[in-house]
């Protein structure tokens, strides 16, 4: 995880293996915390986001969960993921109609997401659209923001340096 409050996360390097097992004991405590149950389908869910910084549709999710002995039928996937994305642990990716894993769960925040449109990784950063063009639009108009999704497509730094090589 990026320690930059600006910098994106999802494209630097770092130790992935401390990422997943930092955000999955985060998870864990704020569900004991607040009374939240994570149950294993849940937890594997999320760990399967963890895996990687890319954005997985609800279908290679089942097939993932069938692939370690989970339920096979869709209502399993989608419930696990309704509760992950309403408890702010997991973000749906609306260009992709796919799921990521947030990169700052716990934290209120408008998240903004850059898609590389090669290797289809997906990088997080935190928006502040009450603050910008958006915001002061919203502000004229009388309009209260309650939620944002900020999406750009683009070329992640490992496919651009790969194309420049």
């Amino acid at each position: 995880m990026s320690a930059d409050p600006i910098a994106p996360t999802g494209f630097e390097k770092h130790d992935h293996a401390a990422c997943v097992a930092q955000a999955l004991a985060a998870a864990e405590t704020r569900c004991a915390a607040e009374g939240l149950r994570m149950t294993p389908v849940r937890r594997k869910v999320l760990e399967l986001l963890l895996q990687d910084h890319r954005a997985l549709g609800a279908y290679a999710i089942l097939d993932l969960l069938r692939e370690a002995g989970f339920g096979s039928q869709p209502p399993v996937a989608y419930r696990a993921l309704d509760f992950l994305v309403e408890n702010g642990f997991v973000h749906k990716i609306e260009r992709l109609n796919a799921f990521v894993a947030c990169a700052h769960p716990g934290e209120h925040h408008s998240p903004a997401f850059m898609i590389c449109r090669l290797c289809d990784n997906v990088a997080e950063a935190r928006s502040a659209p009450a603050r910008g063009t958006l915001g002061a639009a919203a502000r004229a108009a009388g309009f209260q923001i309650e939620k944002t999704v900020v999406e750009a497509e683009g070329v992640c730094p490992a496919c651009s340096d790969k194309a420049n090589s």
